[in-house]
């Protein structure tokens, strides 16, 4: 009663802010995946539903309680349609709770694919999570140089062009809030045309060491930094990724004058502040979906599948979540306590991610292949040691963090991870949480959680034995510290240190 409570305060505190700052400026966010996304009904009819990823989850507060402009990718044929159908202007979106109105960026298919698919994914994605090396990575050929040309500089042209477009609404230069590493080059692009906008850009993936950019070419690391320093303030996961990002301006920017002690770097005459806004969740919507009635139907058909232990791992299947090492771990454990055989149950909740992308395809056969080995060699009549739930069932998966003994977090490197920060403040059988210390949430969870090293596949093993051995007072000891860091530091505090920061350069 208490946490709810103190989350009603942070979110009228938050509303209170976005009110005074929006007065007299408009406030336009901009990211590649929307808020609302279109679909075409069989009868031909446009239908609306809430747009998917991790932007659009963490913005919800604002969603639902801000009147602001919120500029996307026309991602689907039903998006392009109702830019059509609205003459690329706005569109009042049609969702319940959404206060928004939506401006689709409409690029023609060719250009968004090169932009999407080959630069982006899998090359800005992969070198920025430290997977050059990996058997996943591409070449940076003529294709990449085509795609970076026509592709990438292009839809981020059009970004910006949206974004200004949408800022003659706004009677004084508007607050801009960018995500992610689709729109790196955006910010220098807007501010040519609106040089007193006050622009915020969020990176939600890690930003590695600056001699690892150096694995593209010396244009396209140099034309991204200064993209960015086109903003009045960039932000990151982690202190971490601030130092590199720091250090690549140093190393890769001529002229640029770099402040470690303040975190600011002065490019062209202007001073960009570089901050650590660690993402976060909304704890009592978390819980809320935890105990809905679907919620409560999946955990009914869930329970019968546990062990007396039951490891859980809830992720996107992509080759940076580490999921083989995962099993190979469990697999040692298997190999090494057949103690174990019978009691302890690995239930894995793996969403499809860019299944057109060959790299991706060949993880998810990888993984499927090495699940079926452990089950044929460990398997016997009435127990299975691994079950895999291939979809994305989001409600499905909260109620499965609700009973898990064990879950396992081992990225090889995520900007945050979230499903860290879900699972304990829905868990109901103090359960232990092993995470990788190259997760951005291992910073903040590290006290409560094992920290495993994501290569470790042997110390991984040794954790996972620990957590399933642990006493109750070690359980709860540690699933409380977790609680309660996550509910101290929840969405509505990373979305209102960000306002305060754009609020004082006002």
């Amino acid at each position: 009663m208490r946490a709810a409570f103190s989350g009603e305060r942070k979110s009228a505190r938050l509303l209170e802010q976005c009110s005074e700052m929006l007065r007299d400026r408009r406030l336009i966010l901009a990211s590649n995946r929307g808020p609302v996304e279109y679909h075409i009904s069989p009868d031909g009819q446009l239908q609306a539903g809430r747009g998917s990823g991790g932007v659009v989850t963490a913005l919800s507060t604002l969603t639902s309680s801000v009147d602001f402009a919120w500029v996307a990718s026309a991602m689907g044929e039903g998006d392009r349609r109702a830019a059509q159908q609205a003459e690329g202007g706005r569109i009042r979106s049609p969702l319940p709770g959404q206060h928004l109105s939506l401006r689709y960026v409409v690029t023609p298919r060719r250009m968004y694919h090169k932009f999407y698919n080959v630069f982006c994914n899998p090359l800005l994605w992969f070198l920025q999570h430290y997977m050059w090396s990996s058997a996943y990575t591409p070449n940076v050929d003529d294709t990449v140089y085509d795609a970076w040309n026509t592709g990438y500089v292009p839809v981020n042209q059009a970004f910006a062009d949206a974004i200004v477009e949408e800022a003659k609404h706004s009677v004084r230069p508007p607050y801009v809030m960018l995500h992610d590493y689709h729109l790196y080059l955006t910010p220098g692009m807007i501010r040519s045309a609106l040089p007193e906008a006050l622009i915020q850009h969020f990176i939600h993936i890690p930003w590695p060491d600056a001699g690892y950019w150096q694995i593209i070419p010396s244009f396209m690391r140099r034309a991204i930094c200064e993209g960015l320093c086109a903003c009045d303030i960039v932000g990151f996961q982690t202190s971490r990724d601030v130092r590199s990002f720091l250090q690549s301006c140093e190393m890769f920017l001529e002229g640029a004058q770099v402040d470690h002690t303040n975190c600011t770097v002065r490019l062209n005459g202007r001073e960009t502040a570089v901050r650590c806004y660690p993402l976060s969740i909304d704890v009592e919507e978390m819980r809320r979906i935890a105990d809905s009635p679907r919620a409560l139907e999946h955990e009914k058909k869930l329970r019968p599948l546990l062990g007396e232990k039951t490891i859980v791992r809830v992720d996107r299947l992509e080759p940076n979540k580490n999921i083989v090492r995962g099993f190979h771990a469990y697999q040692l454990l298997l190999s090494r306590c057949p103690e174990l055989h019978g009691k302890v149950k690995f239930l894995a909740f793996l969403v499809p991610s860019r299944t057109h992308i060959r790299q991706y395809q060949r993880y998810l056969e990888e993984v499927d292949a090495l699940v079926g080995e452990i089950n044929q060699t460990f398997g016997r009549e009435g127990w299975q040691p691994v079950t895999v739930f291939y979809e994305n069932n989001y409600t499905q998966a909260m109620a499965a963090m609700k009973l898990y003994d064990v879950l396992l977090v081992n990225s090889v490197i995520d900007g945050m991870n979230l499903v860290a920060k879900e699972g304990p403040v829905v868990n109901t059988r103090g359960g232990i949480l092993i995470l990788s210390e190259t997760a951005g949430a291992y910073a903040q969870l590290q006290e409560g959680a094992i920290g495993v090293a994501p290569a470790d596949v042997e110390g991984t093993a040794q954790a996972m034995y620990q957590a399933i051995t642990a006493s109750v007072e070690e359980r709860e000891r540690r699933a409380s510290i977790l609680a309660q860091e996550v509910e101290r530091e929840d969405v509505i505090h990373w979305m209102a240190r960000q306002m305060e920061d754009l609020k004082a350069l006002a």
